[in-house]
């Protein structure tokens, strides 16, 4: 029996990287999950197969985060699959790094509807399907909300509205048991990261030579914590933000 054994849980976001990793250790610890993605069916799917593989339980269920009836859709077809809800990964995210004028009203509305507005719809949702005696609600933010980098005013900003975001939802909502908590990652070795050129460069040498464990992270290392979050071993944590980050700040 597993920490999660009988839970269910909603990754959005979780069709590759972090919340691929994130699905894939909540499973291994016996939850049920909704692996949600916005494009990438193929990618999901082969997510909910390595579940499957392992003896896991788990489904693929498109849609954007940004969207209010996307978000709907989502937690009706978790509800159809598995009757309940347990745990909400709010993982789902994007980021692009662009100097102060060169920053658009597009690029600042994508990501901070994705990034903010996606796990605010996606809590209120997850409000209507929690059973009486509460959930968790993990929201994944990143080190860079408090140790930020040039050129990253938008998605720094994203990331830092979430984590006090965390902090508000926490008061709020801990008289319905239901815990909130912001676990922020450093730079994680992905698909992305790789496609967007950090892993191997210049940066990338810079934040393992500031990184007291001197390496990069890896999705697994992000999904044991959000195992621990999900669990009842962190009950008594709430509107707290979790540095995983091999120490880099």
């Amino acid at each position: 029996m597993g920490k999660l054994a009988g839970k269910v849980a909603v990754v959005t976001g979780a069709s590759k990287g972090i919340g691929a990793g994130i699905a894939k250790a909540l499973a291994a610890e016996g939850a049920s999950v909704v692996v949600n993605y916005a494009s990438s069916r193929d990618g999901a799917e082969k997510v909910v197969a390595e579940i499957a593989a392992k003896g896991g339980k788990a489904i693929a269920v498109g849609g954007d985060v940004a969207k209010a009836a996307d978000v709907k859709s989502l937690f009706d077809a978790t509800h159809e699959a598995f009757g309940k809800l347990d745990v909400l990964v709010n993982n789902a995210g994007v980021y692009e790094f662009a100097p102060i004028e060169e920053i658009s009203e597009a690029t600042f509305h994508r990501q901070f509807n994705i990034n903010v507005l996606g796990p605010i719809l996606a809590t209120q949702e997850a409000l209507k399907h929690f059973p009486p005696e509460g959930g968790s609600v993990i929201n994944v933010s990143s080190v860079a909300a408090f140790s930020p980098v040039p050129t990253s005013a938008v998605y720094s900003g994203t990331k830092a509205a979430l984590d006090t975001i965390t902090r508000v939802l926490a008061l709020e909502l801990g008289a319905r048991n239901v815990r909130v908590t912001s676990l922020n990652p450093g730079l994680v070795e992905t698909e992305g990261t790789h496609s967007f050129g950090a892993i191997g460069s210049d940066f990338e040498k810079h934040t393992v030579a500031n990184t007291p464990l001197r390496r990069v992270g890896q999705p697994e290392d992000i999904g044991k914590v959000a195992v621990f979050l999900a669990s009842d071993d962190s009950r008594w944590i709430t509107g707290e933000r979790i540095a995983v980050s091999g120490g880099y700040r």
